[in-house]
């Protein structure tokens, strides 16, 4: 298929996850990737392990998020090195980075020169905290970003303490609002032949996750957010809202009508919470008394009442569960990739479908500097 983004090359000097997150996604929408690396180490994220297992000699979070893209090694702080940089930024439309605020402009590619070589190219630029500020020069870590943000005081029961998520939801974030961005830049370039500054904060992106909850509390005159004793999943929804432990695993329940479950479930004890108030109000006490009542019946048991009753629920699979059922399979969300060595790995395809076509691609991460010599060829000896 002619993907929407053909014909777009893309300048990556990003590493670990929110940067590349955004150039990946723009090489599954079609765009040429090349990933600029320092010389022997590359992006740091080749080596960065969230695991204890190594891909073909490299971090598992590195090939799952730079598949289908070339890499290029060059020294940022070599003079002829960066004319070679600067030729192919004159040929690009987009570049990334997410260096902390100030190095971009002592590697001589900040937005300022950059658009002077090339006013049409869409820069976009990812810092932890924003450009100014007392915490411009704070690392911008996943978790670190989690913590100051707030976002660990929504999770987890009343009382446990702050529970982060267990994956890097800022940096994907980030990721995503850049790739927003950057095609809205595109759409710009191709309407008005101008190039757009695209800026975004890590920060900025966690905190506008959570809107509803910000909202919320302005609303409630900046009352402390307070999580339910027991089965939290939503600091400010009332009962049922929550996981559940039943007889053989657990079982999800959302929005409902606490009476309507007081009879499905044969729960009397429930029928007693007729006003909606109580649902919030005395949501400790109604998830207490669904907590022990859902216990004595295993999982499908309950899913075959509340189900055909139109009751928002689910079972709670593991990965191995989710990857065994049918729901799952039809999606063909796991693709395999090749590197040009021969290495294959399983890993997730693009989300999106495109005209009822999946955006798919098998190739594999590069090897650092996998792509130099031809890059070189293609696009700098005649520079």
């Amino acid at each position: 298929m002619n993907k929407p983004l053909e014909d777009v090359l893309v300048i990556d000097f990003s590493q670990f996850l929110s940067g590349p997150s955004a150039s990946l996604r723009l090489a599954d929408l079609g765009a040429r990737v090349v990933k600029i690396e320092q010389p022997d180490t590359g992006d740091i994220c080749r080596s960065l392990y969230v695991s204890n297992i190594v891909l073909n000699g490299e971090s598992t979070i590195f090939q799952a998020i730079n598949r289908n893209k070339e890499s290029y090694q060059a020294d940022l702080k070599d003079t002829e090195e960066q004319k070679k940089i600067y030729q192919l930024i004159k040929k690009a439309d987009v570049v990334i980075h997410n260096f902390r605020p100030g190095v971009a402009e002592r590697l001589g590619i900040d937005y300022k020169t950059i658009s002077k070589l090339n006013p049409e190219i869409i820069y976009g630029d990812i810092t932890g905290y924003g450009k100014t500020g007392v915490w411009k020069d704070k690392p911008g870590q996943d978790l670190l970003l989690q913590a100051i943000s707030g976002l660990t005081g929504l999770s987890g029961n009343d009382g446990a303490g702050p529970v982060p998520m267990g994956l890097a939801i800022v940096d994907m974030l980030a990721g995503i609002h850049l790739t927003q961005g950057i095609l809205a830049g595109l759409f710009k370039k191709a309407r008005h032949k101008k190039g757009t500054l695209i800026e975004v904060s890590m920060l900025e992106s966690i905190i506008e996750f959570q809107f509803e909850s910000i909202t919320t509390y302005y609303r409630d005159g900046g009352e402390p957010i307070q999580r339910t004793k027991t089965n939290n999943a939503h600091a400010y929804l009332g009962a049922p809202y929550g996981i559940y432990e039943t007889k053989d695993g657990f079982i999800a329940l959302a929005m409902g009508q606490i009476p309507v479950l007081g009879e499905l479930l044969s729960c009397s004890e429930l029928l007693n919470y007729t006003e909606i108030k109580s649902w919030y109000n005395q949501r400790d006490e109604i998830k207490e008394i669904l907590s022990s009542h859902l216990k004595t019946k295993i999982t499908e048991y309950w899913l075959s009442i509340l189900e055909p009753a139109d009751i928002w629920c689910s079972a709670v699979l593991n990965w191995r569960e989710l990857f065994d059922s049918e729901g799952f399979k039809v999606l063909n969300m796991i693709c395999e990739v090749v590197m040009t060595d021969g290495f294959k790995l399983k890993t997730t395809r693009c989300p999106i479908q495109i005209n009822d076509q999946y955006l798919e691609s098998d190739l594999g991460a590069p090897k650092l500097g996998e792509h130099t010599k031809k890059i070189t060829t293609e696009f700098l000896l005649n520079g």
